[in-house]
């Protein structure tokens, strides 16, 4: 014997519904935070990725001797902190 049982489909109310469709509508802003970026932010954080991605190659192509001559490795730290503060900017972009 094979019994087949259906289970009956659950009903919303109307309540619910209509809660649901007036929630569809809000927006929630936090006061104080900004809607969108500064101007300046997105330029400044492609400069400093470009200007890092830059300066490490230049590093690199001159076999350690530019951009900055006599600091040695110390050019890498100087071209990840640009790279860093792209990064950075990155965070606060919206």
């Amino acid at each position: 014997m094979v019994y087949l049982s259906r289970m009956p489909k659950s009903k919303l109310r109307k309540k619910v519904i209509e809660k649901h469709s007036h929630d569809a509508g809000v927006v929630v802003h936090t006061p104080g935070a900004p809607l969108e970026s500064p101007k300046w932010l997105a330029p400044t954080m492609v400069a400093g990725f470009l200007i890092g991605l830059f300066w490490i190659v230049t590093f690199y192509v001159t076999q350690t001797r530019y951009p900055i001559p006599g600091i040695g490795a110390w050019n890498m730290v100087i071209g990840f902190g640009f790279i860093g503060v792209g990064f950075t900017l990155a965070t606060r972009w919206r």
